[in-house]
């Protein structure tokens, strides 16, 4: 079955966003704890390139397969999670990177390099890190994820900003600079 993309932001509701979310179906990581630990021998990349042994992957099938079972725990380690086992995968920054912003609703919607759509609000909070001169916005995405806004998108969310440089979505108030 040939991937579809889904479409533009700016033309999907949050209800639609929220359907196509549903249908996607994501395996319930949350819920397994193999005891069977090994390392992926997989790296992502600050700009949201997967690599194995060394070598990229590719395919976006993959990359959004391996995605969706993607965990980071208490200590900040990112775990590819099966019902049998969990590999260690190297993260140099953000799991994900946030590629575009649309306002629908009250709510800004990110669509993520591996086509996901993500709602930004109290469960999807948004974090300014870095300094004033160099600030850095991630989203939080799913179990422990993130995604880094990359510097289009921020100058998106930038001109959607009040005067203080924050953002609202979901009733709740994001500064887009560090505090």
């Amino acid at each position: 079955m040939p991937y579809t993309p889904p479409p533009d932001l700016a033309t999907l509701s949050l209800a639609e966003i929220a359907r196509l979310n549903a249908e996607r179906r994501l395996p319930p990581v949350e819920q397994w704890n193999p005891a069977t630990a090994g390392d992926s021998l997989m790296v992502i990349k600050a700009d949201g390139r997967w690599f194995h042994d060394g070598g990229e992957i590719r395919r976006p099938a993959m990359v959004r397969a391996f995605a969706g079972l993607l965990r980071r725990d208490e200590q900040g380690q990112h775990w590819l999670v099966t019902p049998f086992e969990k590999q260690s995968i190297v993260v140099d920054d953000a799991a994900f990177i946030a590629t575009d912003v649309a306002r629908q609703d009250g709510a800004l919607v990110f669509r993520l390099n591996t086509d996901e759509v993500v709602v930004a609000g109290p469960e999807h909070p948004l974090v300014a890190r870095g300094d004033v001169e160099l600030p850095a916005v991630y989203l939080a995405v799913r179990h422990g994820c993130e995604a880094r806004i990359n510097r289009s998108t921020w100058l998106q969310l930038v001109e959607l900003a009040d005067a203080d440089l924050t953002v609202i979505s979901q009733g709740a108030r994001f500064s887009l600079v560090p505090a």
